[in-house]
């Protein structure tokens, strides 16, 4: 009988556990680096069991990190960091070369194909709650299979 009482409490914790991983993170990588570039970019897909918020990135790898969108602004496409990105209860958003992505900048030292890069995630429910989820992104190649079509954001030389 004493058994059972310590057990019931020891499934609870685990199910509690289980409830405060609300956001998977699949397919992290990163885009490798050249000679002398100082920015690159991170692409995952994301989704969580509740609405919640993407609202900050860090790594030891750059100096500074932030999420970015691109979008069509008339005839140019322009790059701008947003505060927040959202994630939709159950549906999986995709950070990817042209669109949303993590961008990593001033970075400390060349990132090369094979490489792993740490990043941290921090998230937000609506009741204001935060988690944190730990990633390592593979880096990968610029002529990577996974990389983006010609003319889809092929590096940044712009300053921030």
């Amino acid at each position: 009988m004493k058994l059972r009482s310590l057990a019931l409490p020891a499934l609870l914790l685990s199910v509690a556990g289980l409830a405060q991983a609300q956001v998977t993170v699949t397919a992290p990588w990163v885009r490798a680096t050249v000679a002398q570039q100082k920015a690159t970019g991170a692409f995952m897909q994301l989704q969580s069991a509740k609405a919640v918020k993407l609202v900050s990135v860090s790594s030891p790898a750059a100096g500074i990190v932030e999420v970015h969108e691109m979008a069509m602004d008339g005839q140019v496409m322009r790059m701008r960091a947003v505060p927040a990105l959202d994630l939709p209860a159950g549906q999986s958003v995709e950070l990817k070369p042209g669109s949303f992505h993590v961008m990593l900048m001033d970075l400390k030292a060349p990132i090369k194909d094979g490489d792993q890069v740490p990043l941290t995630l921090v998230f937000e429910g609506a009741d204001k709650k935060r988690e944190t989820v730990q990633v390592n992104a593979a880096a990968k190649a610029l002529n990577s299979a996974a990389q983006p079509a010609k003319d889809e954001h092929q590096g940044h030389g712009h300053k921030h």
